[in-house]
């Protein structure tokens, strides 16, 4: 009896532990060098997230040269969050909200500003998202939290162009999964398109795909303890972040765009989210392309299908 009771207080703490140390890993704001290497499961680094967003250094150079202000708000649960603010002269009230991806930050987005400002016209408002960049926040919200925040970034951009505002949505990896994410809440009219790049279904089957991908581990429990402690920890469970029931509430006409060699997103979490979406939908399938690599594979497609699908949903003001 005081064997089994001995085993049984092992296990529980063992899975504490794992818990925690999935906590930290994953959601505690702390340099994520798993993503520089995953020698457990001998991942090819081009198969990783790319820390810096798609074409580096073009983005990198573009954002340099830029006149940029830089704005703040406060989100619903206190925390100071930063932005930058790239105004276009053709915008006419039009603005693109581009989410950065996970322990990215807003500036490396670069290469999807320059799409909007330079090609299209358009203000463009770069984000970091809580726990990163310059942004507080201790924890990553992997879109959850971030959703609420977005719609105060929304709110924040029709107070700078006025009630004429037409406001499209863009993200990469969890910045697409937190474009969808908002767009399951009550958004003002001005929010016109979505467009969400190599985006996670949920929370949990996303980190459930990792933990057997990096670690050869099945998600029960060692998902649950995560999640527990992430509930206690950050506020939310890893199964309410669900891009995918947010979706089916959405009415905002969506992109979902992923390329079919991904294997840190897995390819077919785009077939369960593009099913899913509940409102007008189009889907962009780029053969060959990693995680968040659509935009490097095919530059030109890229271009020119963002570049219909948003025209067709805004109109540059005379």
């Amino acid at each position: 009896m005081i064997i089994a009771v001995l085993a049984v207080a092992v296990c529980a703490g063992g899975v504490t532990y794992a818990g925690l140390y999935f906590y930290k890993v994953a959601i505690f704001r702390t340099p994520k060098m798993f993503i520089a290497s995953t020698p457990k499961a001998k991942v090819k680094m081009k198969e990783e997230p790319p820390t810096a967003g798609a074409s580096w250094g073009e983005g990198q150079q573009w954002i340099a040269a830029q006149q940029i202000r830089e704005l703040e708000l406060t989100s619903d649960d206190g925390l100071k969050l930063h932005g930058y603010w790239i105004p276009s002269e053709r915008a006419g009230g039009r603005t693109a909200i581009i989410a950065h991806g996970y322990s990215g930050k807003a500036k490396d987005m670069g290469a999807y500003a320059k799409l909007y400002h330079d090609r299209l016209g358009f203000n463009v408002l770069l984000p970091d998202a809580r726990g990163h960049g310059q942004s507080e926040g201790s924890y990553i919200g992997f879109g959850w939290h971030e959703r609420l925040d977005y719609v105060k970034w929304i709110r924040r951009v029709i107070e700078e162009t006025g009630g004429d505002a037409q406001i499209v949505l863009h993200g990469v990896s969890m910045g697409g999964a937190t474009v969808l994410m908002t767009s399951g809440e009550e958004l003002p009219p001005q929010v016109k398109a979505i467009v969400s790049d190599c985006a996670y279904t949920s929370v949990a089957a996303e980190l459930s795909y990792q933990l057997k991908r990096m670690y050869r581990l099945p998600s029960f429990p060692f998902l649950q303890a995560a999640s527990l402690v992430s509930a206690i920890k950050a506020g939310y469970s890893f199964r309410e972040a669900s891009a995918l029931r947010q979706v089916r509430r959405s009415g905002v006409p969506i992109l979902f765009i992923h390329g079919d060699a991904d294997t840190f997103v897995p390819y077919f979490m785009l077939d369960q989210l593009y099913e899913a979406c509940g409102g007008p939908k189009e889907r962009m399938v780029v053969p060959g392309a990693g995680h968040g690599l659509a935009y490097d594979t095919d530059k030109a497609g890229y271009i020119s299908q963002v570049g219909e699908f948003v025209a067709r949903y805004t109109k540059n003001s005379p």
